[in-house]
């Protein structure tokens, strides 16, 4: 089971950290990604780690702005999101693949996927 949370609203420039929780599994062959749908848009990803060795991955567009990490101790995927712009408001999710590679970024390469957090960024 996943639970994502920390969306919100922030403005323009501003910066959150949005943590998924894994329960139920340890999480060392896995890998774990963020994706992002903007409303009337398709799922986007967003950025991936395999949990071990952590390997991150992440689109081009996505580089420089937002950086996945995870807590091994806490099973847990944080993705931290500076410089925020209007055009990252979406709901954001996190999904896990058992033994996925690590430069997954297809929705249907994940096979569980946490219920959403919903970021707004105000300009």
């Amino acid at each position: 089971q996943l639970q994502a949370s920390g969306g919100g609203l922030v403005q323009a420039g501003g910066s959150l950290r949005l943590p998924c929780a894994a329960s139920g599994r340890t999480l060392s062959n896995y890998v774990m990604a963020w994706f992002r749908q903007a409303p009337g848009k398709e799922r986007e990803f967003v950025a991936a780690i395999r949990w071990s060795p952590s390997t991150t991955y992440y689109p081009d567009s996505m580089k420089g702005r937002f950086t996945i990490s995870r807590d091994n101790a806490k099973n847990t995927v944080y993705l931290q999101m500076n410089s925020l712009k209007p055009e990252d408001t979406a709901i954001y999710y996190c999904a896990v693949v058992p033994e996925g590679d690590y430069n997954s970024c297809a929705v249907d390469d994940y096979d569980y996927w946490g219920q959403g957090t919903l970021v707004t960024v105000s300009s």
